[in-house]
């Protein structure tokens, strides 16, 4: 297969990835909506996993080639992604005010899973053991998420209800969520084969394609996502999507290690991982000061996100 082929495949991929990813959120969202789970709880747990979907799907299918760089660096790219990348991009469209109150507790979550995924990474290894702890984490997230969308503000419902709307006809969105399953596998076969065939091509390792570019197309839903939640001025939808799939793609990284064991590539310890940490820990100021991400804030983030894909890019 020539290295056009293999280019072309990762596009595909990526474009087919980003299908899937979108039919899954848009079926799972409306198939909840149907059977009367309030908008909001949906927002927090079931979009969050939908978001998260692609990375998952991409990390079994990396797991069970062999891939545990691509495994993390997909995973520890999308999660820098989503807080330099997509907040900021989110930002610069409009400045984001933030009226969640559980994001007090969110955030610090995010911190707290990013700190313990370092943690549990020293060994270079993630055992089945270290993926029952994420995984844990991701449950007790999901409930709690649950049981604090149920006493959130009626202004924050009402966004979540806006933004997922109505659509009874549950045949209609189950054929949605097959379809967006399908085409994850799909996509995600594509991008994996053809980054590790690019990799191979031309001397990259397969750390620095995961987090420029296999991230990236992963992240491609929490993106969509979040430019509709901008323009439409849905604030708590856009940093609810990107704590929230954070916290989903490290707990989602849980149950690959659960299903089978991963490798740490002990570079990532050194640079990666810690620069994962550092966005982590900035989203917290960023976010809660004034309880506003301004333009600057997230040309900020945008500045920061471009000089960490030039230094593994040139280094």
């Amino acid at each position: 297969m020539s290295i056009t082929t293999d280019i072309l495949l990762f596009i595909a991929g990526i474009i087919v990835l980003f299908a899937g990813g979108e039919s899954l959120i848009r079926g799972a969202s409306r198939l909840a909506r149907s059977l009367g789970i309030r908008p909001i709880v949906i927002g927090l747990t079931v979009v969050g996993f939908g978001t998260s979907a692609p990375e998952f799907v991409v990390c079994i299918i990396a797991a069970f080639k062999g891939s545990g760089d691509i495994v993390l660096g997909n995973i520890v790219g999308s999660n820098i992604a989503n807080i330099g990348l997509i907040l900021g991009i989110a930002a610069v469209i409009r400045p984001i005010t933030i009226y969640m109150k559980i994001i007090k507790v969110e955030v610090p979550l995010m911190i707290f899973l990013s700190i313990a995924l370092y943690a549990v990474s020293v060994n270079l290894g993630l055992g089945r053991m270290e993926g029952a702890f994420l995984l844990a984490c991701l449950i007790a997230f999901t409930i709690y998420s649950y049981r604090a969308a149920l006493r959130e503000s009626q202004l924050v419902k009402e966004e979540y209800k806006e933004f997922i709307g109505d659509n009874t006809s549950r045949l209609k969105q189950v054929a949605f969520i097959a379809a967006g399953l399908l085409l994850l596998i799909i996509g995600a076969r594509f991008i994996v084969d053809s980054a590790i065939s690019i990799a191979t091509v031309f001397g990259i390792s397969e750390v620095v394609i995961g987090i420029a570019a296999v991230s990236i197309g992963t992240s491609l839903p929490e993106l969509a996502t979040c430019i509709v939640a901008a323009l439409r001025k849905e604030n708590d939808i856009i940093v609810g999507n990107i704590v929230g799939s954070n916290i989903f793609n490290i707990g989602m990284l849980g149950l690959v290690s659960l299903i089978k064991p991963v490798g740490v590539n002990p570079e990532l310890l050194g640079f990666e991982y810690p620069v994962m940490v550092l966005f982590a820990l900035l989203a917290l100021p960023v976010m809660m000061t004034g309880r506003r991400v301004s333009r600057a804030e997230g040309l900020f983030l945008l500045l920061l996100y471009s000089a960490f894909i030039a230094a593994i890019i040139l280094t």
